[in-house]
Protein backbone atom coordinates (compact mmCIF):
# COMPACT_ATOMS: atom_id res chain seq x y z
CA UNK A 1 0.00 0.00 0.00
CA UNK A 2 1.31 3.43 -0.99
CA UNK A 3 2.05 5.91 1.79
CA UNK A 4 2.55 9.68 1.48
CA UNK A 5 6.21 10.63 1.54
CA UNK A 6 6.91 13.22 4.22
CA UNK A 7 9.43 16.08 3.91
CA UNK A 8 12.09 14.24 5.94
CA UNK A 9 12.15 11.28 3.57
CA UNK A 10 11.85 13.61 0.55
CA UNK A 11 14.91 15.57 1.67
CA UNK A 12 17.09 12.44 1.91
CA UNK A 13 17.80 11.85 -1.83
CA UNK A 14 18.31 15.57 -2.39
CA UNK A 15 20.79 15.83 0.52
CA UNK A 16 22.74 12.73 -0.56
CA UNK A 17 22.86 13.97 -4.17
CA UNK A 18 24.21 17.38 -3.10
CA UNK A 19 26.91 15.79 -0.87
CA UNK A 20 27.89 13.42 -3.70
CA UNK A 21 27.88 16.36 -6.14
CA UNK A 22 30.20 18.47 -3.95
CA UNK A 23 32.66 15.59 -3.50
CA UNK A 24 32.60 14.58 -7.17
CA UNK A 25 32.65 18.00 -8.82
CA UNK A 26 34.57 20.16 -6.31
CA UNK A 27 37.00 17.67 -4.73
CA UNK A 28 37.47 15.05 -7.47
CA UNK A 29 36.83 17.51 -10.36
CA UNK A 30 34.69 14.99 -12.24
CA UNK A 31 31.41 15.17 -14.16
CA UNK A 32 28.07 15.59 -12.29
CA UNK A 33 26.56 12.48 -13.95
CA UNK A 34 27.35 9.96 -11.20
CA UNK A 35 26.01 12.09 -8.29
CA UNK A 36 22.72 12.48 -10.16
CA UNK A 37 22.56 8.71 -10.66
CA UNK A 38 23.23 8.22 -6.93
CA UNK A 39 20.39 10.66 -6.17
CA UNK A 40 18.09 8.73 -8.52
CA UNK A 41 18.93 5.43 -6.81
CA UNK A 42 18.25 6.86 -3.33
CA UNK A 43 15.00 8.49 -4.51
CA UNK A 44 13.90 5.18 -6.03
CA UNK A 45 14.62 3.34 -2.77
CA UNK A 46 12.59 5.92 -0.82
CA UNK A 47 9.70 5.53 -3.27
CA UNK A 48 9.92 1.73 -3.01
CA UNK A 49 9.85 1.89 0.82
CA UNK A 50 6.66 3.96 0.57
CA UNK A 51 4.82 1.36 -1.48
CA UNK A 52 5.55 2.25 -5.12
CA UNK A 53 6.11 -0.68 -7.47
CA UNK A 54 9.35 -0.84 -9.44
CA UNK A 55 7.42 -0.58 -12.72
CA UNK A 56 5.86 2.65 -11.44
CA UNK A 57 9.27 4.04 -10.46
CA UNK A 58 10.61 3.19 -13.92
CA UNK A 59 7.66 5.02 -15.49
CA UNK A 60 8.47 8.08 -13.35
CA UNK A 61 11.98 8.10 -14.85
CA UNK A 62 10.61 7.74 -18.37
CA UNK A 63 8.14 10.57 -17.80
CA UNK A 64 11.00 12.80 -16.68
CA UNK A 65 13.03 11.94 -19.78
CA UNK A 66 10.04 12.54 -22.06
CA UNK A 67 9.77 16.08 -20.70
CA UNK A 68 13.34 16.72 -21.85
CA UNK A 69 13.02 15.25 -25.37
CA UNK A 70 12.31 18.61 -27.09
CA UNK A 71 15.39 20.09 -25.37
CA UNK A 72 17.51 17.09 -26.42
CA UNK A 73 16.54 17.56 -30.07
CA UNK A 74 17.49 21.24 -29.89
CA UNK A 75 20.83 20.36 -28.22
CA UNK A 76 21.65 17.96 -31.06
CA UNK A 77 20.71 20.53 -33.72
CA UNK A 78 22.80 23.21 -32.00
CA UNK A 79 25.86 20.93 -32.15
CA UNK A 80 25.25 20.40 -35.87
CA UNK A 81 24.71 24.15 -36.37
CA UNK A 82 28.01 25.12 -34.72
CA UNK A 83 29.92 22.57 -36.81
CA UNK A 84 28.21 23.63 -40.04
CA UNK A 85 28.58 27.37 -39.42
CA UNK A 86 32.27 27.10 -38.50
CA UNK A 87 32.94 24.91 -41.52
CA UNK A 88 30.97 27.25 -43.78
CA UNK A 89 32.91 30.32 -42.61
CA UNK A 90 29.85 31.93 -41.02
CA UNK A 91 31.34 32.12 -37.52
CA UNK A 92 34.69 33.33 -38.88
CA UNK A 93 32.89 36.10 -40.78
CA UNK A 94 30.97 37.23 -37.68
CA UNK A 95 34.17 37.28 -35.61
CA UNK A 96 36.14 39.05 -38.37
CA UNK A 97 33.68 41.92 -38.75
CA UNK A 98 33.07 42.04 -35.01
CA UNK A 99 36.78 42.65 -34.44
CA UNK A 100 36.73 45.33 -37.14
CA UNK A 101 33.68 47.21 -35.86
CA UNK A 102 33.30 46.80 -32.07
CA UNK A 103 35.39 48.81 -29.60
CA UNK A 104 36.86 46.75 -26.72
CA UNK A 105 35.60 49.33 -24.19
CA UNK A 106 32.00 48.81 -25.33
CA UNK A 107 32.20 45.18 -26.33
CA UNK A 108 30.52 43.70 -23.23
CA UNK A 109 27.59 46.14 -23.40
CA UNK A 110 27.29 45.67 -27.17
CA UNK A 111 27.25 41.86 -27.11
CA UNK A 112 24.76 41.82 -24.23
CA UNK A 113 22.32 44.17 -26.02
CA UNK A 114 22.78 42.33 -29.32
CA UNK A 115 21.94 39.00 -27.67
CA UNK A 116 18.95 40.66 -25.96
CA UNK A 117 17.54 41.92 -29.27
CA UNK A 118 18.08 38.61 -31.08
CA UNK A 119 16.57 36.53 -28.25
CA UNK A 120 13.63 38.94 -28.04
CA UNK A 121 13.03 38.45 -31.76
CA UNK A 122 13.31 34.66 -31.81
CA UNK A 123 12.25 33.78 -28.24
CA UNK A 124 15.17 31.41 -27.59
CA UNK A 125 18.15 31.98 -25.31
CA UNK A 126 19.75 28.72 -26.42
CA UNK A 127 19.63 29.52 -30.15
CA UNK A 128 20.96 33.02 -29.42
CA UNK A 129 23.87 31.70 -27.35
CA UNK A 130 24.68 29.03 -29.95
CA UNK A 131 24.94 31.60 -32.76
CA UNK A 132 25.56 35.19 -31.64
CA UNK A 133 27.04 33.95 -28.34
CA UNK A 134 29.61 31.68 -29.99
CA UNK A 135 30.73 34.51 -32.28
CA UNK A 136 30.81 36.91 -29.33
CA UNK A 137 33.09 34.56 -27.39
CA UNK A 138 35.49 34.52 -30.33
CA UNK A 139 35.50 38.31 -30.70
CA UNK A 140 35.94 38.98 -26.99
CA UNK A 141 38.68 36.41 -26.49
CA UNK A 142 40.57 37.88 -29.44
CA UNK A 143 40.41 41.25 -27.66
CA UNK A 144 41.84 39.73 -24.50
CA UNK A 145 38.61 39.95 -22.47
CA UNK A 146 38.17 37.11 -19.91
CA UNK A 147 35.89 34.30 -21.08
CA UNK A 148 33.76 34.41 -17.91
CA UNK A 149 32.93 38.10 -18.46
CA UNK A 150 31.97 37.53 -22.09
CA UNK A 151 29.80 34.54 -21.17
CA UNK A 152 28.09 36.57 -18.42
CA UNK A 153 27.24 39.35 -20.90
CA UNK A 154 25.95 36.84 -23.48
CA UNK A 155 23.83 35.01 -20.89
CA UNK A 156 22.42 38.24 -19.42
CA UNK A 157 21.34 39.47 -22.85
CA UNK A 158 20.05 36.12 -24.10
CA UNK A 159 17.93 35.50 -21.00
CA UNK A 160 16.53 39.04 -21.01
CA UNK A 161 15.26 38.53 -24.56
CA UNK A 162 14.02 35.01 -23.90
CA UNK A 163 12.14 36.10 -20.75
CA UNK A 164 10.46 39.08 -22.41
CA UNK A 165 9.65 37.52 -25.80
CA UNK A 166 6.06 36.47 -26.59
CA UNK A 167 7.63 33.68 -28.68
CA UNK A 168 9.48 32.16 -25.71
CA UNK A 169 8.32 28.73 -24.52
CA UNK A 170 9.01 29.51 -20.84
CA UNK A 171 7.15 32.83 -21.09
CA UNK A 172 4.11 31.12 -22.58
CA UNK A 173 4.41 28.27 -20.06
CA UNK A 174 4.42 30.58 -17.02
CA UNK A 175 1.47 32.59 -18.36
CA UNK A 176 -0.51 29.50 -19.37
CA UNK A 177 -0.05 27.53 -16.14
CA UNK A 178 -1.20 30.47 -14.00
CA UNK A 179 -4.09 31.49 -16.30
CA UNK A 180 -2.53 34.91 -16.94
CA UNK A 181 -2.92 36.83 -20.21
CA UNK A 182 0.42 36.52 -22.06
CA UNK A 183 0.92 40.22 -22.68
CA UNK A 184 -0.22 41.14 -19.16
CA UNK A 185 2.42 38.70 -17.92
CA UNK A 186 5.14 40.28 -20.10
CA UNK A 187 4.09 43.80 -19.11
CA UNK A 188 4.22 42.88 -15.41
CA UNK A 189 7.75 41.47 -15.83
CA UNK A 190 8.99 44.85 -17.07
CA UNK A 191 8.99 46.09 -13.45
CA UNK A 192 11.70 43.63 -12.40
CA UNK A 193 13.53 43.03 -15.67
CA UNK A 194 14.11 46.56 -17.00
CA UNK A 195 15.84 47.80 -13.80
CA UNK A 196 18.03 44.68 -13.90
CA UNK A 197 18.91 45.39 -17.55
CA UNK A 198 19.90 48.97 -16.67
CA UNK A 199 22.07 47.69 -13.78
CA UNK A 200 23.68 45.17 -16.16
CA UNK A 201 24.43 47.84 -18.79
CA UNK A 202 26.06 50.06 -16.15
CA UNK A 203 28.06 47.17 -14.67
CA UNK A 204 29.34 45.93 -18.05
CA UNK A 205 30.06 49.52 -19.07
CA UNK A 206 32.26 49.94 -15.99
CA UNK A 207 33.98 46.59 -16.62
CA UNK A 208 34.55 47.55 -20.25
CA UNK A 209 36.51 50.65 -19.27
CA UNK A 210 39.39 48.44 -18.13
CA UNK A 211 39.75 47.24 -21.74
CA UNK A 212 39.64 50.73 -23.30
CA UNK A 213 43.42 50.76 -23.77
CA UNK A 214 43.39 47.63 -25.92
CA UNK A 215 44.35 48.65 -29.42
CA UNK A 216 42.46 47.09 -32.29
CA UNK A 217 45.78 47.27 -34.12
CA UNK A 218 47.58 45.16 -31.55
CA UNK A 219 49.73 42.34 -32.86
CA UNK A 220 47.43 39.68 -31.37
CA UNK A 221 44.29 41.01 -33.07
CA UNK A 222 46.01 41.74 -36.39
CA UNK A 223 47.49 38.23 -36.41
CA UNK A 224 44.08 36.71 -35.65
CA UNK A 225 42.47 38.65 -38.50
CA UNK A 226 45.24 37.66 -40.92
CA UNK A 227 45.06 33.95 -40.02
CA UNK A 228 41.25 33.96 -40.39
CA UNK A 229 41.51 35.58 -43.84
CA UNK A 230 44.05 32.94 -44.88
CA UNK A 231 41.97 30.05 -43.50
CA UNK A 232 38.44 31.06 -44.55
CA UNK A 233 36.66 32.92 -47.30
CA UNK A 234 35.35 35.98 -45.44
CA UNK A 235 32.36 37.75 -46.98
CA UNK A 236 29.45 39.82 -45.66
CA UNK A 237 27.19 37.65 -47.82
CA UNK A 238 27.78 34.79 -45.39
CA UNK A 239 25.96 36.80 -42.71
CA UNK A 240 22.74 36.12 -44.60
CA UNK A 241 22.71 32.64 -43.02
CA UNK A 242 22.32 33.73 -39.36
CA UNK A 243 20.10 36.63 -40.41
CA UNK A 244 17.91 34.19 -42.35
CA UNK A 245 17.55 31.84 -39.36
CA UNK A 246 16.63 34.76 -37.08
CA UNK A 247 14.05 36.01 -39.59
CA UNK A 248 12.53 32.53 -39.91
CA UNK A 249 12.07 32.15 -36.17
CA UNK A 250 10.79 35.73 -35.87
CA UNK A 251 8.20 34.81 -38.51
CA UNK A 252 7.08 32.04 -36.13
CA UNK A 253 8.72 29.20 -38.03
CA UNK A 254 9.43 26.55 -35.33
CA UNK A 255 13.01 26.39 -34.03
CA UNK A 256 13.73 22.91 -35.41
CA UNK A 257 13.06 23.58 -39.14
CA UNK A 258 14.71 27.01 -38.81
CA UNK A 259 17.89 25.44 -37.41
CA UNK A 260 17.82 22.73 -40.08
CA UNK A 261 17.82 25.47 -42.76
CA UNK A 262 20.87 26.98 -41.05
CA UNK A 263 22.64 23.60 -40.88
CA UNK A 264 22.04 22.84 -44.59
CA UNK A 265 23.21 26.34 -45.53
CA UNK A 266 26.45 25.96 -43.54
CA UNK A 267 27.03 22.49 -45.00
CA UNK A 268 26.70 23.79 -48.58
CA UNK A 269 28.87 26.84 -47.86
CA UNK A 270 31.70 24.63 -46.61
CA UNK A 271 31.70 22.74 -49.92
CA UNK A 272 30.94 25.45 -52.49
CA UNK A 273 32.42 28.58 -50.84
CA UNK A 274 35.14 27.35 -48.48
CA UNK A 275 36.33 24.64 -50.90
CA UNK A 276 35.93 21.71 -48.54
CA UNK A 277 35.07 18.18 -49.63
CA UNK A 278 31.71 16.56 -48.82
CA UNK A 279 33.58 14.24 -46.42
CA UNK A 280 34.99 17.25 -44.54
CA UNK A 281 31.55 18.84 -44.35
CA UNK A 282 30.02 15.63 -42.95
CA UNK A 283 32.90 15.35 -40.47
CA UNK A 284 32.21 18.91 -39.26
CA UNK A 285 28.58 17.91 -38.60
CA UNK A 286 29.46 14.69 -36.79
CA UNK A 287 32.75 15.29 -34.97
CA UNK A 288 33.16 19.05 -35.32
CA UNK A 289 35.27 21.29 -37.53
CA UNK A 290 39.03 20.66 -37.52
CA UNK A 291 41.68 23.21 -38.45
CA UNK A 292 45.40 23.58 -37.79
CA UNK A 293 46.72 27.07 -38.51
CA UNK A 294 49.65 27.18 -36.12
CA UNK A 295 47.91 30.02 -34.28
CA UNK A 296 46.77 28.70 -30.88
CA UNK A 297 43.91 31.19 -30.43
CA UNK A 298 42.42 30.62 -33.89
CA UNK A 299 42.70 26.85 -33.54
CA UNK A 300 40.98 27.01 -30.13
CA UNK A 301 38.19 29.18 -31.53
CA UNK A 302 37.36 26.99 -34.51
CA UNK A 303 38.15 23.39 -33.49
CA UNK A 304 34.71 22.68 -32.09
CA UNK A 305 31.05 21.91 -32.80
CA UNK A 306 29.47 18.79 -34.19
CA UNK A 307 27.01 16.20 -32.93
CA UNK A 308 29.61 14.39 -30.79
CA UNK A 309 30.38 17.55 -28.81
CA UNK A 310 26.81 17.58 -27.48
CA UNK A 311 26.63 13.96 -26.33
CA UNK A 312 27.86 14.81 -22.84
CA UNK A 313 25.09 17.40 -22.61
CA UNK A 314 22.50 14.92 -23.89
CA UNK A 315 23.54 12.22 -21.39
CA UNK A 316 23.52 14.78 -18.57
CA UNK A 317 20.01 15.84 -19.53
CA UNK A 318 18.76 12.24 -19.53
CA UNK A 319 20.37 11.43 -16.16
CA UNK A 320 19.11 14.66 -14.57
CA UNK A 321 15.57 14.08 -15.78
CA UNK A 322 15.44 10.53 -14.38
CA UNK A 323 16.22 12.02 -10.96
CA UNK A 324 13.72 14.84 -11.46
CA UNK A 325 11.05 12.42 -12.68
CA UNK A 326 11.23 10.26 -9.54
CA UNK A 327 11.15 13.31 -7.25
CA UNK A 328 8.20 14.88 -9.10
CA UNK A 329 5.91 11.92 -9.73
CA UNK A 330 6.47 10.17 -6.39
CA UNK A 331 5.31 13.29 -4.54
CA UNK A 332 8.66 14.02 -2.89
CA UNK A 333 8.98 17.43 -4.47
CA UNK A 334 5.44 18.30 -3.42
CA UNK A 335 6.25 17.32 0.17
CA UNK A 336 9.23 19.68 0.20
CA UNK A 337 7.20 22.51 -1.36
CA UNK A 338 4.45 22.14 1.25
CA UNK A 339 6.99 22.89 3.98
CA UNK A 340 8.13 26.00 2.13
CA UNK A 341 4.55 27.30 1.79
CA UNK A 342 3.93 27.04 5.57
CA UNK A 343 6.68 29.58 6.26
CA UNK A 344 5.42 32.10 3.68
CA UNK A 345 3.22 34.33 5.84
CA UNK A 346 3.60 37.77 4.20
CA UNK A 347 3.47 38.74 0.50
CA UNK A 348 7.22 39.30 0.53
CA UNK A 349 7.94 35.92 2.08
CA UNK A 350 5.49 34.26 -0.34
CA UNK A 351 7.31 35.67 -3.39
CA UNK A 352 10.66 34.82 -1.80
CA UNK A 353 9.38 31.27 -1.17
CA UNK A 354 8.20 30.97 -4.77
CA UNK A 355 11.59 32.05 -6.12
CA UNK A 356 13.39 29.76 -3.66
CA UNK A 357 11.15 26.86 -4.71
CA UNK A 358 11.93 27.54 -8.37
CA UNK A 359 15.67 27.56 -7.71
CA UNK A 360 15.41 24.41 -5.57
CA UNK A 361 13.56 22.67 -8.40
CA UNK A 362 16.25 23.80 -10.84
CA UNK A 363 18.85 22.26 -8.54
CA UNK A 364 16.99 19.01 -7.84
CA UNK A 365 15.20 18.31 -11.11
CA UNK A 366 17.83 20.01 -13.30
CA UNK A 367 15.33 21.41 -15.79
CA UNK A 368 13.92 24.94 -16.00
CA UNK A 369 10.56 23.78 -17.37
CA UNK A 370 9.92 21.74 -14.21
CA UNK A 371 11.03 24.73 -12.12
CA UNK A 372 8.02 26.58 -13.56
CA UNK A 373 5.54 23.69 -13.67
CA UNK A 374 5.88 22.35 -10.11
CA UNK A 375 5.87 25.66 -8.17
CA UNK A 376 2.95 26.91 -10.28
CA UNK A 377 0.90 23.95 -9.03
CA UNK A 378 2.01 24.45 -5.45
CA UNK A 379 1.43 28.19 -5.14
CA UNK A 380 -1.56 28.95 -7.38
CA UNK A 381 -4.20 28.53 -4.65
CA UNK A 382 -2.07 30.32 -2.06
CA UNK A 383 -1.79 33.46 -4.21
CA UNK A 384 -5.53 33.37 -4.93
CA UNK A 385 -6.44 32.90 -1.24
CA UNK A 386 -4.34 35.92 -0.35
CA UNK A 387 -6.03 38.07 -2.97
CA UNK A 388 -2.98 38.33 -5.22
CA UNK A 389 -3.37 38.50 -9.01
CA UNK A 390 -2.02 35.51 -10.93
CA UNK A 391 0.47 37.70 -12.78
CA UNK A 392 2.40 38.12 -9.52
CA UNK A 393 2.88 34.35 -9.51
CA UNK A 394 3.68 34.10 -13.23
CA UNK A 395 6.34 36.82 -12.84
CA UNK A 396 7.87 35.14 -9.77
CA UNK A 397 8.01 31.81 -11.64
CA UNK A 398 10.07 33.35 -14.44
CA UNK A 399 12.19 35.48 -12.09
CA UNK A 400 13.05 32.43 -10.02
CA UNK A 401 12.79 29.58 -12.54
CA UNK A 402 13.86 30.74 -16.00
CA UNK A 403 16.69 32.97 -14.83
CA UNK A 404 18.30 30.90 -12.05
CA UNK A 405 18.61 27.73 -14.15
CA UNK A 406 22.00 28.93 -15.44
CA UNK A 407 23.55 28.88 -11.94
CA UNK A 408 23.20 25.11 -11.47
CA UNK A 409 26.13 23.34 -13.21
CA UNK A 410 24.14 20.10 -13.66
CA UNK A 411 20.96 21.81 -14.84
CA UNK A 412 20.32 21.36 -18.57
CA UNK A 413 20.90 25.11 -19.07
CA UNK A 414 24.23 25.11 -17.18
CA UNK A 415 25.41 22.05 -19.10
CA UNK A 416 24.31 23.55 -22.43
CA UNK A 417 26.19 26.81 -21.77
CA UNK A 418 29.36 24.89 -20.87
CA UNK A 419 29.12 22.88 -24.09
CA UNK A 420 28.29 25.93 -26.23
CA UNK A 421 30.31 28.81 -24.77
CA UNK A 422 33.00 26.71 -23.09
CA UNK A 423 32.61 28.36 -19.67
CA UNK A 424 31.35 26.65 -16.51
CA UNK A 425 28.58 27.94 -14.23
CA UNK A 426 30.92 28.65 -11.31
CA UNK A 427 33.07 30.85 -13.57
CA UNK A 428 30.37 32.94 -15.28
CA UNK A 429 27.96 33.15 -12.30
CA UNK A 430 29.35 36.46 -10.91
CA UNK A 431 28.99 38.03 -14.38
CA UNK A 432 25.48 36.78 -15.24
CA UNK A 433 24.33 40.02 -13.67
CA UNK A 434 20.78 40.18 -15.01
CA UNK A 435 20.08 36.61 -13.96
CA UNK A 436 20.78 37.17 -10.26
CA UNK A 437 19.63 40.80 -10.10
CA UNK A 438 16.06 40.11 -11.26
CA UNK A 439 15.19 37.64 -8.43
CA UNK A 440 16.61 40.06 -5.84
CA UNK A 441 14.53 42.95 -7.22
CA UNK A 442 11.45 40.70 -7.30
CA UNK A 443 11.82 39.77 -3.62
CA UNK A 444 12.39 43.41 -2.61
CA UNK A 445 9.19 44.42 -4.42
CA UNK A 446 7.30 41.73 -2.51
CA UNK A 447 8.39 43.09 0.85
CA UNK A 448 7.83 46.79 0.06
CA UNK A 449 4.60 46.15 -1.87
CA UNK A 450 5.73 47.83 -5.10
CA UNK A 451 4.33 46.46 -8.40
CA UNK A 452 2.22 43.89 -6.51
CA UNK A 453 -1.25 43.64 -8.03
CA UNK A 454 -4.23 42.65 -5.88
CA UNK A 455 -7.37 40.93 -7.15
CA UNK A 456 -10.50 43.08 -7.42
CA UNK A 457 -13.65 41.91 -5.55
CA UNK A 458 -15.14 40.86 -8.90
CA UNK A 459 -12.05 38.81 -9.77
CA UNK A 460 -12.08 37.13 -6.35
CA UNK A 461 -15.75 36.21 -6.79
CA UNK A 462 -15.12 34.83 -10.29
CA UNK A 463 -12.12 32.82 -9.06
CA UNK A 464 -14.11 31.30 -6.18
CA UNK A 465 -16.93 30.40 -8.56
CA UNK A 466 -14.46 28.76 -10.95
CA UNK A 467 -12.88 26.81 -8.06
CA UNK A 468 -16.29 25.51 -6.90
CA UNK A 469 -17.15 24.43 -10.44
CA UNK A 470 -13.86 22.52 -10.66
CA UNK A 471 -14.52 20.80 -7.32
CA UNK A 472 -18.02 19.80 -8.46
CA UNK A 473 -16.64 18.43 -11.74
CA UNK A 474 -14.03 16.39 -9.86
CA UNK A 475 -16.71 15.08 -7.45
CA UNK A 476 -18.95 14.07 -10.38
CA UNK A 477 -16.05 12.25 -12.03
CA UNK A 478 -15.38 10.29 -8.82
CA UNK A 479 -19.06 9.34 -8.55
CA UNK A 480 -19.11 8.24 -12.19
CA UNK A 481 -16.11 5.99 -11.57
Amino acid sequence: MKKDINAGWALLPFAIMIIAMLITVVVLEQSPHVPLIIGTVVASIVAKIHGFKWTEIEEMMYKGIRLALPAIVIIILVGLTIGAWIGGGVVATMIFYGLKLISPAWFLVTIMLLCAVVALAIGSSWSTMATIGVAGMGIGLSMGIPAAMIAGAVISGAYFGDKMSPLSDTTNLAAGLTGTNLFEHIKHMLYTTIPALVISVIAFGIMGRSFADISMKSENILTTLKVMEESFVISPWLLLVPVGVIVLVAKKVPAIPALIVGIISGFLLQIFVQGGTPAMAVHALQEGFVISTGNEMVDELFNRGGLDSMMNTVSMTIVAMTFGGVLEYSGMLKALMNVVVKFAKSTGSLIAATIAACFTTNATCSEQYISIVVPSRMFANVYQERGLHSKNLSRALEDGGTLTSVFVPWNTCGVFILATLGVGAMEYAPYAILNFTVPIISIIYGYIGFAIVKLTPEEIEAAEKHKKEQEMDEANMVMAD
